[in-house]
């Protein structure tokens, strides 16, 4: 025993030098060779825990294949020695070489097999490190040697099988133990539970229950809360209620965790009252219910934030300083997060300062809340200064960090910023990888900035961020957006034998620094996707049949997305007959119907006026659970604006009311084009009032309600909101103006129209003179000559200073639905010279020219210079 001890001060002192404790053991192996005695055997024995890690953690696994040969030498092995390195070899983690002593163990020794404590090990080890096929080989060697298995065991063996998705084999497994002479414990039962939740069957699961009454067990806590998780995710909450219940029957009070499972389950599910009602319930005394602790709280903050529930939100913030639960970075973190997603970054931003006054140190994932918020809001510079903030508090800036500005700069096309954040990433010793390289590569393509996207790659490689399949799909799909589709197929088809090397073929000079990469760089289904759309947007649908052929034979099967690049560019080409059996063997191979799959095949309809199929397949989306966008929506208004069918059109729009689906200004746009087009001006202007109130006082909605009312006749009512249009000070160049002055004009209202004119002018709006020509006849037939004289000033001075910018006439329309204006320009020239009784505003003109002295001005020079331009 000296001697044993003598060794093992040796080996403890030198386990920081393994050579040599390595050294030291095989001598007293060597010198000793046990002498046949039990005394000096024991030695080595007893000193095996030790050198055997020494040995693991320098990778010196050849000694103790060594040591376990030697062993096998002995006249008579010692098997419990043999079998304590496979233990400690299990322990340490290294199954593999465990597993292999143990076969040869069993080979030589197969009579003698260890106990069930050593399979028990060698079947968690092997299951924790995914070795299935390890465990089916100890289990039928367990049964061979006729090792009565444990309960435990079998335990093991269900939780393995239901942690790899074998829930039937599970089942069998556990209902086979009491033939085996095991009874499955309420550990056996809590393990099938989780199995039967995580595959989604807590329904089916729960007659683990009633089995467990049968067998005089009571299912625990553990078991309860599982499922009750389960169902709540599930939203089967009236389940869940009905099994909270019975656990009152089986005298097992509800705990915190019973009920943060209930409330974190509705929260997710965004059935918020609910859950608040719940945590309301757990703050009730009398209820019997267990106080909610600082998860509670937080789950129902994180809760409130997701649903938008900001004034929730912040009183219970309150109610939690208030109770001196509102100190952690998680509790802080959670209300941060909701206030940036709610766009209260002003808010957010005092938070943050907050946290340092009140002793809460905010993490790098505080600041990057805050960051992300700023810079997706395109407010950099304060995403800088945070960043700032966040280095003097003595936190770092991490990958996420400076992704989020690069993404922020990049989002924006400012990449010579974002350059800079890449350089003074690398200087602070956050090395970019492949990811964020990737962001600004996407962003420089986007650009169109090829000779920098090339110099980055190059960046790349050099500092051993090596291009991969992302990076070569951020170049082909550059090449087919800017229309060089044939060398996008070329390197596709190369990157199969050369990976990222292929990209040498865009002929630039960094080929030989992709070579010496070696990395594997293959295509994939975002690669052909990519190419295919690319082959479709230039018609030759052909080769992209052949491509998508090609894709299947390299054993990548298409998914929804490549059907839908199909089905859409067939539709857009009218090709009907094509895009239905392409859905036809979309559907054969197992892909669903997407939104984008709906919305391809509504829109070719459209283009074939076949409005009643289109119809028929907004019901099937609603059949099958797809919810239609506001783009399916827009799709189906335009058709029914080139049908003129403004009832189905206000059907539409009640429905997408309905479902909380918002028009945007597309849909806005069309509503009031088909009511217009049909006269119901007044539904049109009530469309518009909606428009204003969702969109706000968008120029373009002013111009067209203005511009359809006027091509309708509505005069007077294009008149006022032509009004409303200059009180807001809009550029007018979208303003049918001009047919406006001439229809008051036509129409007798010229005091209508000299108001218009005179409050242009005080407006400072840019205009096409020509309007003055008939208010200026109307003030001339009254006699008016000072305003007729102020008027024809200002006309000249605008002329003179080529401020036309503004046409101000219907294009490509008829007013009245009669009468098409030809001139595209301005009508200056026209009205001055046209023989209608312009003459007055002609001879104006010229005397109030002499009068200033500007007979020297050819007019028609003037006419020439300023506005036939």
């Amino acid at each position: 025993m000296t001697q044993a001890k003598l060794l093992a001060k040796a080996l403890i002192r030198n386990s920081n030098n393994p050579h040599l404790a390595w050294l030291l053991f095989k001598r007293s192996l060597i010198i000793n060779n046990f002498n046949n005695t039990p005394n000096d055997f024991s030695s080595i024995q007893h000193c095996l825990p030790l050198i055997i890690p020494i040995l693991t953690r320098a990778q010196m696994f050849s000694e103790i294949d060594f040591l376990h040969h030697h062993f096998l030498r002995f006249p008579t092995p010692p098997h419990h020695a043999l079998y304590s390195i496979v233990k400690l070899l299990t322990k340490q983690g290294h199954i593999r070489n465990a597993f292999s002593h143990f076969q040869s163990l069993r080979t030589h020794f197969p009579h003698t097999p260890p106990s069930i404590i050593l399979y028990n090990l060698l079947i968690q080890t092997s299951l924790k490190q995914n070795c299935p096929n390890f465990v089916s080989w100890l289990y039928k060697d367990m049964i061979y040697s006729k090792v009565n298995p444990q309960t435990y065991t079998f335990n093991l063996l269900i939780g393995g099988l239901c942690d790899s998705g074998r829930l039937d084999d599970a089942r069998e497994v556990f209902d086979k133990m009491r033939d085996k002479g095991c009874e499955p414990n309420e550990y056996s039962f809590g393990i099938m539970a989780r199995g039967y939740c995580r595959n989604g069957l807590p329904s089916k699961g729960l007659e683990l229950l009633d089995l467990m009454k049968r067998m005089n067990l009571v299912p625990n806590m553990v078991i309860y809360n599982t499922f009750i998780a389960s169902l709540c995710n599930q939203g089967k909450d009236d389940e869940a209620e009905r099994l909270v219940e019975r656990m009152k029957e089986d005298d097992l009070a509800p705990n915190v965790i019973t009920f943060n499972t209930r409330i974190s389950a509705l929260c997710k599910a965004g059935k918020v009252l609910k859950a608040s009602r719940i945590f309301r319930d757990m703050q009730l005394a009398e209820l019997g219910s267990p106080l909610p602790n600082i998860v509670t709280h937080n789950l129902m903050l994180e809760g409130f934030c997701r649903e938008g529930m900001l004034e929730e939100a912040g009183n219970l913030v309150m109610r939690m300083k208030r109770d001196s639960i509102f100190s952690n970075v998680e509790s802080y973190n959670i209300w941060l997060l909701g206030l940036v997603r709610n766009g209260k970054l002003l808010q957010a931003q005092t938070l943050l300062k907050e946290m340092a006054g009140e002793g809460v140190q905010p993490s790098a994932y505080s600041y990057n809340i805050l960051i992300d918020g700023l810079c997706k809001n395109g407010m950099l510079a304060d995403a800088r200064r945070v960043v700032s903030l966040m280095i003097t508090g003595g936190v770092s800036p991490d990958v996420v960090t400076y992704s989020t500005l690069l993404q922020g700069y990049c989002r924006r096309g400012r990449n010579v910023e974002a350059n800079k954040i890449l350089n003074e990433m690398i200087r602070g010793g956050c090395l970019p990888n492949t990811y964020i390289c990737n962001i600004l590569l996407h962003s420089l393509w986007r650009e169109g900035k090829i000779a920098e996207a090339e110099r980055l790659m190059q960046k790349m490689n050099e500092r051993g961020n090596g291009l991969d399949t992302v990076s070569c799909n951020i170049v082909i799909d550059g090449l087919c957006k800017s229309g060089e589709v044939d060398k996008a197929v070329e390197i596709v088809r190369e990157m199969w034998t050369h990976g990222s090397a292929a990209l040498g073929n865009l002929g630039n000079s960094y080929i030989g620094l992709v070579d010496e990469n070696r990395k594997t760089c293959l295509p994939d289904l975002i690669t052909y996707s990519t190419v295919i759309n690319g082959l479709c947007r230039d018609g030759r649908l052909e080769e992209a049949k052949k491509t998508f052929i090609e894709m299947l034979g390299r054993n990548l099967f298409p998914d929804s997305t490549v059907y839908d690049i199909f089905i859409y560019n067939l539709c857009k080409r009218g090709k009907m007959s094509s895009a239905f059996q392409v859905l036809k063997d979309m559907e054969r191979k197992g892909c669903n119907k997407t939104l984008q799959t709906y919305n391809g095949l509504i829109f070719g309809l459209g283009k074939t006026n076949q409005v009643f199929e289109m119809f028929g397949l907004m019901d099937e989306m609603k059949e099958r659970g797809v919810s239609p966008n506001v783009y399916t929506y827009n799709i189906v208004l335009s058709s029914l604006y080139e049908a003129e069918r403004s009832e189905e059109a206000t059907f539409l729009l009640d429905e997408m009311l309905q479902k909380e689906i918002t028009p945007n200004l597309s849909s806005f746009k069309l509503l009031i084009k088909i009511f217009c087009r049909t006269g119901e001006f007044r539904p049109a202007q009530d469309v518009f009032e909606i428009a204003i109130s969702v969109c706000s006082h968008k120029e373009v909605l002013y111009s067209l309600m203005f511009n359809e009312l006027l091509s309708g006749g509505e005069i007077l009512e294009a008149k006022q909101l032509f009004e409303a249009a200059l009180d807001r000070c809009f550029d007018l160049s979208s303003f049918s103006y001009k047919d406006l002055i001439d229809r008051l004009c036509v129409d007798e209202y010229f005091e209508f129209a000299h108001d218009i004119v005179k409050k242009m002018v005080q407006r400072g709006c840019r205009f096409d003179p020509a309007v003055f020509i008939p208010v200026i006849d109307y003030l001339g037939r009254r006699g008016n000559k000072h305003e007729v004289n102020e008027l024809t000033e200002i006309m000249l001075a605008m002329s003179s200073e080529g401020e036309i910018t503004n046409i101000g006439h219907i294009k490509d329309k008829q007013l009245n639905r009669g009468r098409q204006h030809r001139d595209s320009g301005s009508d200056w020239q026209s009205i001055l010279h046209r023989d209608d009784g312009s003459a007055l505003a002609m001879k104006t003109l010229k005397r109030v020219q002499r009068g200033w002295g500007l007979s020297n001005l050819s007019l028609s020079q003037a006419q020439k210079d300023d506005f036939l331009e």
